[in-house]
């Protein structure tokens, strides 16, 4: 019998991972509640896929706890602070996640798990994973909040050997019994901490991805608080601590020498020796936090044993996301790219350092952010910047401090044509060899439904410059 046979449990959200966290605790028994403060169209037409299981969903009143709840599992997003955790914790009903909930529920000899979080890169990251571990023969897939419910992932019956994971800090806050075979911090900045209070608390719910882990906890060498968590986590006896930089490696860390990616950690003699893996030009756009991201990939997949040969091969096999860093066209000697899941000012930051000679479209929802340094970073290379969105004025602000040379023109509207409206001053603004460079370090809903919308309109409106459209040239 499942332990979960008659007991009553409450899913909070539906979202992504709702449906299936209902519909697996259904097939294991549970009385299943669904509770969602939302009361919109996809809301109630998941409502209605749920209703014929039995599954009772409970629309426009997510802050009350059903009677009679024994555990609440919760999806990405819901702050700790949400009254629904608060009547939780007064009648001592445990919390899980998502991610809890589908660790708990892998089949005896379930595939190994190779974590992955950090504040930028998780995706990309994950993906070059699971392409380098494919190319060793495994096999695998890309999961978790990636897109994919892990969930159904281990109740699915594929027979898979090891998981690329991705876990937001939101699902970490929610899961403390995973125990990865190896995991990454990919880096570390202020992010969501309306939602986790502190910057402190964001880390500690980072660093819950150590807690057990086997073989290899991979860190950022350039990023101390990555290995300070680390050295504050739990590990399995003989687990290593293992580095990745885009310098030359010390030993027990992988590194750039030469345009190559070696390996100093995996190698029988990480004094003496190096072990080539890949060409920087192997990887796709080799920026140099997209080639720190195949680092932390390929530290991974060596700690499960994949050859130098697959690491080579997953990456060239690799393509990014969109709204990665992705080229959308060149018109008129100015090159236009696409960086709209830049929702922060670390993954800006990143974006930002790749390209010389740049007009920058940035703004949105900062998120309690501030711009100053960003600012102060890039400001050497920015020939123009235009300002969108609801907090725009905080980086028209740090511009004025540390750029006061460069041109700034203010979008002022919301409509659908504002995008249109800043590629068209951003072409104004730009001389040949430069980049115009979305990349918002701001979230996208003030305008836009989310970061893919706000990136689809932008490579929309170049599309148009380019073909001599509104503000094109032809």
């Amino acid at each position: 019998m499942s332990e979960f046979a008659g007991r009553a449990v409450t899913v909070a959200g539906l979202g992504v991972s709702g449906g299936p966290a209902a519909r697996a605790l259904h097939r294991l028994g549970a009385a299943v509640t669904v509770v969602d403060g939302a009361d919109h169209d996809r809301a109630r037409a998941q409502a209605a896929e749920l209703a014929p299981l039995g599954v009772t969903v409970r629309l426009g009143d997510g802050d009350t706890l059903p009677a009679g709840t024994e555990l609440v599992v919760t999806t990405p997003g819901w702050k700790p602070s949400a009254p629904l955790f608060a009547a939780a914790a007064a009648a001592g009903v445990p919390v899980w996640g998502d991610v809890e909930l589908a660790w708990r529920l892998r089949p005896p000899n379930a595939a190994d798990w190779l974590a992955v979080t950090g504040t930028n890169g998780k995706t990309t990251a994950v993906k070059m994973l699971a392409e380098m571990l494919r190319a060793a023969g495994l096999r695998t897939a890309a999961v978790g909040n990636i897109g994919v419910p892990l969930v159904d992932v281990v109740t699915g019956g594929e027979p898979y050997d090891v998981l690329a994971v991705e876990l937001s800090s939101y699902q970490l806050h929610w899961a403390p019994s995973v125990r990865a075979h190896s995991a990454a911090v990919l880096n570390l900045a202020p992010d969501h901490l309306d939602w986790h209070g502190s910057m402190a608390a964001y880390a500690a719910d980072k660093g819950r991805i150590y807690e057990g882990n086997r073989v290899a906890c991979v860190y950022n060498a350039a990023d101390p608080a990555t290995e300070e968590l680390v050295r504050a986590a739990e590990v399995e006896e003989g687990c290593r601590a293992v580095g990745f930089t885009l310098g030359t490696p010390a030993p027990g860390q992988l590194g750039v020498v030469d345009g190559l990616l070696v390996d100093r950690a995996f190698v029988p003699d990480p004094q003496g020796t190096a072990q080539e893996l890949a060409a920087v030009a192997d990887v796709h756009p080799p920026a140099p936090h997209n080639v720190a991201n195949g680092l932390a990939a390929a530290a991974l997949a060596r700690a499960y044993g994949a050859a130098p040969a697959a690491v080579r091969e997953g990456l060239r096999a690799f393509r990014p996301e969109p709204h990665r860093i992705e080229r959308v066209a060149e018109t008129g000697g100015v090159t236009y790219v696409d960086d709209s899941k830049a929702t922060n000012t670390h993954a800006a930051e990143a974006s930002l350092a790749a390209y010389d000679g740049l007009v920058w479209i940035a703004g949105g929802l900062a998120k309690g952010a501030t711009f100053d340094d960003l600012v102060a970073g890039a400001a050497r290379r920015l020939h123009g910047a235009v300002l969108i969105g609801r907090d725009r004025a905080l980086i028209a602000d740090a511009l004025a401090k540390h750029a006061p040379g460069v041109p700034v023109v203010d979008v002022d509207r919301t409509d659908s044509g504002a995008m249109a409206a800043a590629v068209a001053e951003a072409a104004r603004l730009a001389r040949a060899g430069d980049t115009v460079l979305l990349a918002p370090a701001c979230a996208s809903m003030d305008m836009f439904t989310n970061y893919n919308v706000r990136g689809d309109a932008f490579a929309a409106a170049v599309r148009e410059l380019a073909s001599g459209g509104p503000g094109g040239s032809g």
